[in-house]
């Protein structure tokens, strides 16, 4: 949804006016399953990548803790702690995600996930998975920094002690994300152009061959849409935020606990 309400130049049978008109409308002409559509590669990438992403954040936070202001809870150590675990999990994300938004582009040419990556190794060669990684990272550097300080912040206002609490994780982590998504959305509709090189958008501002680079895709979307522009799909994107930062903080919290009373289990 977030992917097809971000298009700058949509097909008339592919404008949508809110998420719900958007849902209704791709299930009704493209089939139920439509709107998950590439999600298999999104998921194949997911493992890895949110593994890395914890242990590189809690290693560091420790550190930089420790150092910034002896062992308490540093929110300048949490940003930092959050950007740099961002460069790891996006290497990993970045193609995944090229390969996701081109098979969820309305009348996407590409039958399957393998059949995306061979064409795009193809006809545009293995730069067009990275083409949009510097926007990516730009945009996940603040995302992850705001994401990280609010959930860390949260934490502190509803749960001081820190102890393993289900419900503060879940509703840190969704207040986290919502507050991380709805400030980093402009570079978020920027990368959507990057990756999915929509020809209608391109060919009506007279550009030819393939949109690169963070600053032709920003001055791109002000000449298409203007201020408003950078805020398309919002409303998605918040939407679909909240529940994911929800799930990831609520079980790693879970495992980080799991883990760590078995070790004291062990020790005693």
């Amino acid at each position: 949804l977030q992917t097809r309400m971000q298009s700058l130049q949509p097909d008339p049978k592919a404008q949508y006016r809110s998420v719900y008109e958007a849902l209704k409308k791709i299930v009704l002409t493209e089939g139920f399953w439509r709107p998950l559509r590439g999600i298999n590669v999104t998921m194949l990438g997911a493992g890895p990548a949110h593994a890395m992403y914890f242990a590189c954040y809690e290693k560091m936070k420790k550190s930089l803790s420790d150092t910034i202001q002896h062992g308490g809870n540093s929110h300048l150590a949490n940003g930092i702690a959050g950007s740099v675990a961002t460069l790891l999990h996006d290497a990993v994300m970045n193609p995944a995600e090229v390969v996701k938004q081109r098979m969820q582009m309305f009348n996407s040419p590409y039958k399957s996930v393998l059949a995306c990556i061979r064409t795009v190794q193809k006809t545009e060669g293995f730069g067009a998975f990275y083409r949009s990684y510097t926007t990516q990272l730009t945009m996940n550097v603040p995302f992850q920094a705001i994401h990280f300080i609010t959930y860390e912040f949260m934490q502190e206002q509803i749960n001081p002690h820190r102890e393993y609490n289900p419900r503060s994780h879940i509703v840190s982590g969704a207040i986290a994300g919502a507050v991380a998504a709805a400030a980093t959305t402009p570079l978020d509709v920027c990368k959507t152009l990057l990756n999915t090189q929509e020809n209608m958008a391109l060919t009506s501002v007279n550009i030819s061959g393939h949109l690169s680079g963070m600053v032709n895709a920003f001055k791109t979307v002000y000449q298409l849409g203007g201020i408003s522009g950078y805020f398309r799909g919002v409303q998605a994107r918040v939407i679909y935020q909240m529940p994911s930062t929800a799930i990831a903080w609520s079980v790693y919290e879970f495992f980080k606990y799991f883990l760590t009373k078995h070790k004291l289990e062990k020790r005693t």
